[in-house]
């Protein structure tokens, strides 16, 4: 009998006809190798019906697989430039055939009645556009992606006229998408400059991606270079917080996700430069964060008051009409976008809001859904520092996520939280330090959902021949321990059980404490939920009183904290009392 049955074979020829990369199968699939999928192509003759397609559909495949991914690396980002570039060359050579073969027709059919010449002239092709060439396109050919909009997104648009905007929404409600789509139509209908403003330069360069996506689908324009210029010279720029040269430039801004820069009374300060005169607008774009970060007062209203005496008693509207959008006192035109809001007007499709309420708990899931902010009051970490802890992993230029080895030969520690009734299992590696100055660092998130022990297991497995792992810590409750069982099969001196009780989830969290405040460990900053579920954690006494715990969204009924929990697991190897004095050996590139 196969080893693999009829429907994961299924499921690798359809995503390898869609272009997707044998290593990317393999990675879907779970397959311990992306040589299987070579195998299966040269066996069942898969490439040979790809030969079959034409090239043009070939990278439009490839560009579907691509293009509506969350979290694009730099290497994505890039594969999608060329891709865009070689269509075009494709697409240019295809005019140019079919250019020389109209004129070649009509000088073989000059006796043709006029008539006949008037239905000849009306299948020519269009005139070919150089790149970036944006004339003869007018408001009329936008309407096709507006008429696509959901109703919340069409109500956003509909307020661009409006100076200021802040629109704080749920996640994945296709916000950036929106900003880019808009921008861009600004861009070639007025001349404006176009300006966007993120944590990071590969954030920034989302809304590039999407901008070159939407030109080429919507309006068959081929854009390029960066910035990109428009014929009707119109300058659409995209940079990172920590640009040098930000300052120098003026135009529409749109700030995204600000509730999650640092800084933020920095950024403004740059946002508001850029955009001074009063031709230009501004747009801020956001799913909350904490009550605590410098950007709250700002959305609040309270940054207008501060300071003026006429100002402290004025009223802003409440929640519910900012999910109407409403201009407020200050000047702001005000919108709130809940998940439970999209799914009203017509996103209902995309989401299950019952599924992620299970997975994400009540805090996490208000904070990241329902457009709640977290009250860093009830929780044990301040909101500053954990923002600290979230960076930009572009400096880990030591970590390849993709490679056969993705850290090489370095030592990893790894975490392991079992998923309850509904929630998933999580499980992490972690880079521990091996010097004074270094922290830990969050290489990887991994989380399964609605499997058995057995197949956690098998994935633990298939990243343990990945990495070099000298400590996998498991928490054995409930699914816990078959995994455990299981692990110590290949792992046995790795592998570390952890027993809950008060004593042990104290020593778990106060260690975690330990590290937040000593600025000790870092992750991908793009990933919201691992701060969401930091955030999560709070203290409580026991069942009797006599003793202080921690608490989270973590009971079989609701979840979780369970990214927080994997980390912990991760760092329990680690005691809680400890020191070293060595020199730092990170492999670290400049900052861009």
């Amino acid at each position: 009998m196969s080893k693999y049955s009829d429907e994961i074979k299924t499921v690798a020829r359809s995503l390898f006809l869609k272009k997707w990369t044998p290593k990317e199968i393999a990675e879907e699939l779970s397959l311990p190798s992306p040589r299987i999928i070579y195998y299966w192509s040269d066996k069942y003759g898969w490439a040979d019906l790809l030969s079959a397609e034409d090239l043009d559909d070939l990278i439009a495949r490839r560009l579907q697989v691509l293009i509506p991914k969350d979290k694009k690396t730099v290497l994505e980002l890039d594969e999608i430039d060329r891709l865009i570039d070689k269509e075009i060359k494709i697409r240019a050579q295809k005019n140019k055939h079919l250019e020389k073969m109209a004129t070649i027709g009509a000088a073989n059919n000059d006796h043709y009645c006029q008539d006949e010449s008037d239905d000849q002239d009306s299948e020519k092709p269009q005139r070919k556009r150089k790149k970036n060439d944006v004339s003869g396109i007018t408001e009329a050919d936008f309407q096709p992606f507006i008429d696509n909009l959901f109703a919340y997104q069409k109500k956003f648009l509909d307020a661009r006229f409006n100076r200021i905007r802040n629109w704080l929404k749920s996640r994945q409600v296709g916000a950036t998408w929106l900003m880019a789509f808009e921008a861009l139509m600004d861009a070639i209908l007025t001349g404006d400059p176009q300006i966007f403003l993120s944590a990071s330069r590969p954030q920034a360069e989302v809304f590039r991606t999407y901008i070159i996506a939407i030109a080429r689908e919507y309006l068959g324009v081929t854009l390029t270079g960066n910035p990109i210029t428009l014929s009707n010279s119109a300058v659409l720029r995209f940079l990172s917080t920590n640009s040098n040269t930000a300052q120098s430039y003026h135009g529409h801004v749109y700030v995204d996700e600000y509730f999650w820069i640092r800084d933020f009374k920095k950024l403004n300060r740059l946002a508001s430069a850029m955009a001074t005169h009063k031709q230009w607008r501004k747009t801020y774009i956001s799913t909350p964060s904490s009550k605590m970060h410098q950007a709250y007062a700002f959305w609040s209203g309270e940054e207008w008051k501060k300071g003026k005496k006429e100002r402290e008693n004025v009223e802003f509207p409440e929640f519910s009409a900012m999910q109407q959008g409403i201009l407020c006192p200050d000047r702001q035109w005000r919108f709130i976008t809940t998940i439970e809001d999209a799914c009203r007007d017509g996103a209902d499709k995309l989401f299950d809001i019952d599924e992620l309420r299970d997975e994400y708990g009540e805090i996490a899931f208000n904070q990241l859904y329902m457009c709640v902010f977290t009250d860093s009051g009830d929780s044990v970490f301040k909101y500053t520092q954990v923002e600290q802890c979230a960076i930009n992993t572009e400096l880990w230029n030591d970590y390849a996520a993709n490679d056969d080895r993705p850290f090489a030969n370095r030592e990893v520690w790894a975490g392991y939280d079992p998923s309850r009734t509904t929630d998933k299992a999580t499980f992490v590696i972690v880079a521990p330090p091996v010097a004074e100055d270094e922290g830990f660092r969050v290489l990887a998130v991994f989380k399964w959902h609605g499997m058995n022990f057995k197949y956690q297991a098998s994935q633990i497995k298939k990243l343990y021949q990945r990495f070099h792992m000298t400590y996998i810590g498991i928490d054995i409750t409930g699914i816990g321990r078959g995994v455990y069982e299981m692990v110590q099969d290949f792992a046995l001196r790795e592998v570390s059980p952890i027993s809950y009780s008060v004593e042990s989830k104290n020593r778990l969290v106060m260690k975690m404490i330990d590290v937040v405040e000593n600025k000790r460990l870092a992750w991908d900053g793009s990933d919201k939920t691992i701060a969401a579920s930091f955030m999560a954690i709070r203290r409580t006494s026991t069942a009797s009183g006599n003793a202080m715990t921690f608490v989270a969204d973590r009971s079989e009924e609701t979840g979780h904290a369970d990214v927080f929990f994997a980390i912990s697991h991760a760092l329990y190897k680690e005691p809680l009392n400890n020191e070293r004095k060595r020199k730092s050996t990170w492999a670290m590139s400049k900052a861009a």
